[in-house]
């Protein structure tokens, strides 16, 4: 049987074959120079929603310690805790994680911070249903016992009260986040409501959460900028 002939394609066909070959080379280069998925899913991480928070010191309720510095807009962003004995006598007590949740800054950060460790948390707020994301942050602290990456419990040691390599007395500072953006750079954002929570005024609205057991959130990571 005779090999039947190929037939050019008319010159407007092969035209609209060329356009779409050219689209088609545009879209494939567009996806190889985009993050891939596997790279987009190394910002996400699954967290359990916290069932509630206790204070970072005595916890739950900061039993032998006594808050020396509050939160004001504007002005001191956290709380300073110090123990009810006064001067470095709180040098070495345990830091606790306020709930559960991520690790994702663990390091000494120098300057006026030192050791710091910031733990990311979902949660579901009780008035609306919706779940929201904060970061508790804690520094000056003597010892690290967490590192970047880590899943923690509520109530988990997370380190030691410290002086900032004695540039103040021992006592923990400690902030709660709304936004999770902040990271090291606090000169970089409001320093009002808007940003922060008043710690004690979170943890206290916040004790007990519905507890969702195998219930689990994607939560942004990877959030902070660079630090110097």
């Amino acid at each position: 049987m005779p090999t039947p002939a190929i037939r050019p394609l008319p010159s407007h066909q092969s035209v609209t074959l060329r356009a779409w070959l050219v689209v088609l080379c545009g879209a494939l280069c567009a996806l190889l120079a985009s993050p891939t998925i596997a790279q987009a899913e190394e910002n996400i991480v699954r967290l359990p929603l916290a069932d509630g928070f206790d204070y970072p010191v005595g916890p739950p309720d900061a039993k032998g310690y006594r808050k020396a510095r509050g939160f004001w807009p504007n002005g001191h962003l956290g709380d300073d805790w110090n123990g009810v004995g006064g001067g470095n006598t709180d040098l070495g007590d345990p830091v606790y994680s306020i709930g559960v949740g991520y690790v994702v800054l663990s390091g000494d950060m120098r300057k006026g911070w030192g050791n710091t460790v910031i733990i990311r948390h979902a949660y579901q707020d009780p008035p609306s249903g919706r779940i929201k994301v904060v970061d508790s942050f804690y520094t000056h602290l003597d010892k690290i016992m967490v590192k970047k990456g880590q899943h923690v419990e509520r109530g988990q040691k997370i380190g030691t009260i410290g002086t900032n390599r004695g540039m103040y007395l021992a006592h923990l500072h400690f902030e709660v986040r709304k936004n999770i953006y902040v990271g090291m750079h606090r000169t970089k954002y409001k320093r009002d409501f808007s940003i922060y929570w008043d710690p004690t005024d979170f943890i206290k609205k916040h004790r007990s959460l519905p507890k969702r057991f195998n219930k689990k959130v994607k939560v942004k990571i990877n959030t902070f900028q660079p630090y110097k």
